[in-house]
């Protein structure tokens, strides 16, 4: 009688599985995952910014007061054009030098700062910087003018 072909596979199948030891599973190298997480640390430490971040504080015009009130105060206006302290156009060190002088003869005068529209923001936060660093410490960011 010929041998059933069934289990002359059956036999080949094993007799391999026997010669052939059982494959162990590659472990995972931790020194790329490492490496990776390195070079991510890297890259985020080089592509953020390192500036000095300071606040400066302003006070907000209360609303039971109706508005920052001029009287007094030293109004700075803020145009595309320049800077403005009252009607004289200066330039930012005259005008910080100025509203400095001023703030000798009276520490608690009020600064009042009135940026245009289509003024670009951080010429705003320059000119409020510069003020403070002038000695400014009642320093109020107001509207511009309607229209």
């Amino acid at each position: 009688m010929p041998p059933d072909p069934m289990s002359f596979r059956r036999l080949r199948a094993s007799s391999l599985r026997a010669a052939c030891p059982p494959r162990r599973r590659a472990p995972i190298g931790l020194t790329p995952l490492i490496d990776v997480v390195f070079i991510l640390l890297v890259f985020f430490m080089l592509a953020s910014s390192f500036l000095d971040w300071r606040a400066i504080a302003l006070n907000a015009p209360a609303a039971a007061k109706g508005g920052a009130s001029p009287e007094g105060a030293l109004l700075v206006e803020v145009r595309a054009d320049g800077l403005r302290l009252g009607a004289e156009r200066l330039g930012l060190e005259a005008l910080a030098e100025r509203v400095a002088a001023q703030l000798r003869a009276a520490p608690d005068r009020r600064v009042l700062v009135r940026p245009d529209a289509g003024v670009p923001l951080q010429r705003a936060v320059e000119v409020l910087d510069r003020l403070s660093a002038a000695g400014a410490t009642e320093i109020a960011l107001i509207r511009g003018r309607a229209g």
